[in-house]
């Protein structure tokens, strides 16, 4: 454990993250700001315990970090009316939930991919629940060389459409198209029906230059393989990567607050019993267009 200006970081037993104490997020000066953006390029995950953020500070938090490709959104089993929805229901709110357990990278499927996220746990439940993330930095060290050769110049489409398709989630518009009486409560968020953006498999990271493999339950279609070998290739490379020492699932608490990397790290939720309430709230740090499509090293 280590750390300056009385901040506390313990490093987890992982090849990233770091827990951070010994300060309120609320009140960062800008000096101790510059110090949690270093530790989060080193570290790609810091966890704060106990910050009970309110909604307007984890925006204020999440600006320090660059332009947000969204506010706040909820992402939770409890309707606004404080009823839960059922996990059996036909629900696209639900189908949206039980997707972010795939491992995946946020906006992978939008023009722009994010940068990060600030997450903050509001009620959780009594077990399960929990957030995990993979580290694509070390995921992409580990590879052979091989592998890594015939990976160099790849790429691959993300849509959330075909990755919702696979849990039969449809949009509510094409739903109804189609007769369906489907209750469809998401935003529609990733489903604009903009052409999916086409992304190496291998990035560099703008800011620390690493590597880091880009894939995740978004990716599909590799140009010039037939469908079979690129779902097999892009099924294995996740597997593969999100093994320990390369992973690290957070139990929430109530107040909790973290920000990832978005750049170099999968995450997902893991399952829960939806007859308890799960209410978290997310702000998305946009990515910059500049470095998006940055060619491997």
């Amino acid at each position: 454990m280590s750390g300056t200006r009385g901040l506390e970081v313990e490093t987890l037993d992982a090849t990233f993250g770091a827990v951070v104490r010994g300060l309120a997020l609320a009140e960062l000066d800008d000096e101790t700001f510059r110090e949690i953006y270093g530790l989060w390029l080193e570290h790609a995950l810091l966890i704060f315990p106990g910050q009970h953020l309110d909604h307007a500070e984890q925006v204020a938090f999440a600006r320090r970090f660059g332009d947000l490709e969204f506010d706040l959104a909820p992402l939770s089993n409890v309707r606004s009316d404080g009823s839960l929805r059922p996990e059996n229901e036909d629900d696209g709110v639900v189908y949206i939930l039980k997707g972010n357990m795939g491992w995946h990278a946020d906006s992978t499927y939008m023009p722009i991919q994010a940068k990060g996220a600030v997450f903050t746990a509001h009620r959780v439940p009594s077990a399960g629940g929990e957030t995990g993330w993979a580290d694509m930095r070390a995921a992409y060290d580990a590879l052979d060389d091989g592998l890594r050769e015939r990976i160099s110049g790849l790429s691959a489409f993300h849509s959330l459409e075909y990755s919702q398709a696979k849990l039969g989630h449809v949009p509510e518009a094409s739903a109804k198209s189609r007769g369906s009486a489907a209750r469809d409560d998401y935003s529609g968020y990733g489903f604009e029906g903009h052409a999916p953006p086409l992304r190496p498999l291998v990035k560099v990271h703008p800011e620390t230059g690493r590597p880091t493999l880009a894939v995740g339950r978004h990716a599909y279609g590799i140009p010039g393989l037939d469908p079979a070998e690129s779902e097999r290739l892009l099924a294995d490379l996740v597997v593969a990567a999100c093994e320990p020492p390369r992973i690290h699932h957070h139990r929430w608490a109530p107040g909790d607050a973290v920000v990832w990397d978005n750049r170099c790290l999968l995450h997902r939720a893991r399952p829960w019993d939806m007859s308890e309430p799960r209410v978290m709230y997310h702000s998305r740090i946009a990515g910059e267009e500049a470095s998006e499509f940055a060619p491997p090293g």
